[in-house]
């Protein structure tokens, strides 16, 4: 029998499933819309629709995984859990290292330094974001050779030497906790760098304001606060997030609670739901799109009753 708590679990994790799909969703079609209409998208614009796509692809793996694991256990056979882990595992990638360097794309536009390797990297903002991702890929291609290995692991039979099999796993596990922690780290200290240099950008213009007597709501500090609500909501998400997938890691080799591994879900599944409405708002125009879709609707609603 399912328990009342796994019940609510559950309702989370399909309304979690159901927002982060409309959110991504609405960003990808605004942007490829504005697309094909100006025949050209910027640099930003570019990220956050590949940054929605993969996060789409996120949901639906976690949500699979949860069907599967969670709630149909004998059809999550080795070859379901390699296409899920392989799957997740590029999502997964895609959607941190976007997101991270969309914060890197706006310290770089917004903040103001004079020094002069931070204007070099200004004025090569759009490479500098390229190079950020490609680079990225070699973390990727260890996370990928580590899950590759450790599926070989499962599908051999190592016959009676049970101490091999569990010398085995054991180095798997560490393996697999290095490698995740460097997944989610690197990012994780990139965003928080941009997000503290953003502070220390700010603070220098509103010092700057003061001294010249002018007022404090100019738009260089709402275009300032703007991107620093966006970069600290991606840190704060991120840290559930990451919390998340250590415990997930850590659920493998102790005894299974059904409940647990479903509230892990629902923390998992906060970051690429939540995290995209705020993108939506701190986007003039996916803001004003979103905004004039919700009027659009609440109109035709009324007009059905």
């Amino acid at each position: 029998m399912i328990s009342l708590l796994q019940k609510l679990f559950s309702l989370l994790i399909v309304t979690e499933f159901v927002l982060g799909n409309v959110a991504n969703g609405f960003i990808a079609l605004v942007n490829c819309t504005d697309w094909v209409k100006r025949c050209k998208i910027s640099c930003a614009d570019g990220i956050l629709t590949a940054l929605a796509i993969s996060r789409i692809g996120l949901l639906w793996v976690i949500i699979f995984y949860w069907n599967g694991f969670l709630l149909n256990p004998a059809l999550y056979n080795l070859r379901l859990k390699t296409i899920i882990g392989i799957t997740w595992a590029v999502s997964n990638h895609f959607s941190l290292w976007l997101a991270t360097s969309l914060s890197i794309f706006y310290l770089l536009k917004i903040a103001n330094f004079s020094s002069l390797l931070f204007l070099h990297l200004k004025w090569r903002a759009e490479r500098v974001v390229f190079m950020i991702l490609w680079g990225s890929l070699f973390i990727l291609v260890c996370h990928l050779t580590v899950l590759s290995i450790d599926i070989k692991m499962q599908m051999n039979d190592y016959g009676r030497n049970i101490t091999w099999k569990t010398n085995l796993m054991e180095i798997m596990y560490y393996l697999n906790m290095t490698v995740l922690t460097l997944t989610n780290i690197i990012p994780f200290i990139m965003s928080l760098t941009a997000f503290l240099l953003l502070i220390f950008s700010l603070w220098k213009h509103l010092k700057k304001m003061q001294l010249s007597g002018k007022g404090t709501q100019d738009p260089s500090t709402k275009v300032h606060v703007r991107a620093m609500q966006t970069v600290i909501s991606f840190l704060l998400l991120f840290v559930i997030y990451f919390l998340a997938q250590i415990l997930a890691i850590w659920s493998f080799i102790t005894p299974k609670n059904t409940s647990v591994l479903m509230l892990i879900e629902v923390l998992r599944m906060l970051h690429p739901s939540v995290h995209s409405f705020i993108l939506i708002w701190g986007n003039k125009m996916l803001r004003q799109a979103f905004l004039s879709f919700l009027w659009q609707l609440r109109c035709w609603l009324k007009e059905k009753k």
